[in-house]
């Protein structure tokens, strides 16, 4: 299945070769849950603090239930600090 994942700011290293702006096509496994993808690309859960599931946020008790389904498109974000 194929879905697009996108990390941003130190995240970013773990996408493939092939991305582009923060952005990649990538093929998981069906049935997957939102942990699952993390786990399978490395992501630390912690450090994955804002994640959301074609633009609607997906809040950590929600992460192991929430499938991921053909042309989804995941993005993730560490948590941030700034002034």
């Amino acid at each position: 299945m194929n879905i697009t994942l996108k990390c941003f700011a130190s995240l970013a290293r773990h996408l493939p070769a092939n991305a582009e702006a923060h952005a990649a096509k990538v093929t998981i496994e069906d049935g997957l849950s939102v942990y699952q993808v993390i786990d399978f690309f490395n992501i630390d859960r912690e450090e994955a603090y804002l994640v959301i599931l074609n633009g609607v946020f997906v809040c950590p008790p929600e992460r192991d239930s929430t499938i991921l389904v053909e042309s989804d498109t995941l993005a993730l974000w560490p948590e941030v600090a700034g002034g």
